[in-house]
């Protein structure tokens, strides 16, 4: 059983739990507290020197950023699964959503909403003008079509809702993109154990906001 080293409520750690859970794999969950600077302890700066959640450790085999961690799991427990297609155009199209997520759409949220909430800053109006942005790029990739890659569920998707589930936590309205909105509650209704997966991670996530506001 994979060691995954995580926190409730980072959306990273929430799109591995949701692979996991496509995938029937189980994972022992092993708690990080970054509040509590379990991140910076020797024992996990010596399994990940960039000491970040999550981490995987599958059999002395050590993995963090959660897109590599997710495909690898593909890779290894799923082979042939429809979650990252083997055909190499569609595999591209599930590697572009999912570089489109971490190098734009998470990370324009990230830009704008964590200094409000662990720093105190206020909201940015560039920076939230950034994220709509994105938001309209993604309902555009969804137009016409049901999942972010294809016809198919992939983990494009559990990446992707991992994301945008956590603006739930902020005062982004991502319902008001129509594309967006109908893409969202498919993953919620169709990818296995969505609850237990990720809307208790948002859950947790929002409660976290809340009591650093306060």
């Amino acid at each position: 059983m994979p060691d995954l080293y995580q926190m409730p409520g980072s959306a990273p750690c929430r799109a591995v739990l949701l692979t996991a859970r496509a995938l029937n794999i189980n994972l022992n969950l092993k708690l990080v507290d970054l509040q509590r600077g379990d991140h910076l302890k020797p024992e996990f700066l010596k399994l990940n020197p960039q000491h970040m959640v999550p981490t995987l450790v599958d059999d002395g085999f050590v993995l963090w950023e959660s897109r590599a961690i997710i495909a690898y799991l593909v890779n290894k427990y799923g082979k042939g699964s429809p979650l990252y297609p083997e055909e190499p155009k569609a595999r591209a199209l599930v590697d572009q959503r999912l570089h489109f997520d971490i190098g734009t759409l998470y990370q324009r949220f990230a830009d704008y909403f964590y200094p409000q909430v662990f720093g105190g800053a206020p909201a940015d109006k560039e920076k939230a003008a950034k994220v709509e942005e994105s938001l309209k790029l993604l309902d555009h990739f969804l137009d016409g079509q049901k999942f972010s890659a294809g016809p198919n569920l992939t983990i494009a998707d559990l990446s992707l809702v991992a994301t945008v589930s956590s603006f739930e936590a902020s005062d982004i309205d991502f319902k008001k993109y129509n594309n967006i909105k109908r893409w969202y509650e498919t993953v919620r209704a169709t990818a296995p154990g969505y609850q237990e997966a990720n809307e208790k991670g948002v859950d947790a996530f929002k409660t976290l906001v809340n009591s650093m506001k306060k």
